[in-house]
């Protein structure tokens, strides 16, 4: 095991280390999730997270892979032309964690149907840091410290805005939810 952990530690691995790292704080957070709110009787919202979750990986790996082929198709890269590369990445990974912000909140929304309030503020908590480990798979196909630390600013705010006005969330990406689970 000890091998394992020093090959993926290596410079050459650090995109695989970044995915890896990724996949296993979303089983963590889905873990911790479902124990946390299976005594309040909504261990169903963590299923339906880790069903985004796989949605959500396999989305930003395809967005990454079409992104990839525009700019190798229009030649920009961080070298050449570095202000049209950053702000293509900054555009991608802030509408794939608006997206992420947008599946949280209505998702969380589903779930407070007849809850307390008390429930209702755990549930929204629970939103709020899916959104937080969400920030790792982005990390992972964006790695550098602008996406992130950018992304670490869209995650908070989108969601508190597509908790405070669902339409919007349902309006710019309920056709992609639609998509998947309709």
């Amino acid at each position: 095991m000890k091998q394992i952990i020093d090959w993926l530690m290596e410079e050459e691995q650090k995109y695989l280390f970044e995915i890896v790292f990724g996949i296993v704080i979303n089983l963590l957070f889905l873990g911790l999730a479902a124990l946390f709110l299976w005594p309040l009787g909504r261990a169903a919202l963590a299923l339906a997270l880790a069903k985004g979750y796989v949605v959500f990986w396999l989305t930003a790996r395809l967005a990454v892979g079409v992104l990839d082929y525009g700019q190798r198709a229009f030649r920009v890269n961080l070298y050449d032309h570095g202000d049209a590369f950053i702000i293509s990445n900054l555009i991608v990974s802030g509408l794939l964690q608006t997206g992420w912000s947008a599946f949280a909140a209505l998702s969380v929304q589903s779930f407070t149907a007849g809850a307390s309030n008390w429930i209702a503020v755990a549930l929204y908590a629970v939103g709020a840091l899916s959104c937080v480990a969400a920030l790792y798979p982005v990390g992972a196909f964006f790695q550098g410290h602008i996406y992130k630390f950018a992304n670490l600013f869209v995650a908070p705010l989108t969601f508190a805005l597509f908790c405070l006005w669902p339409a919007a969330a349902r309006a710019a990406f309920g056709w992609y939810f639609d998509f998947f689970w309709t």
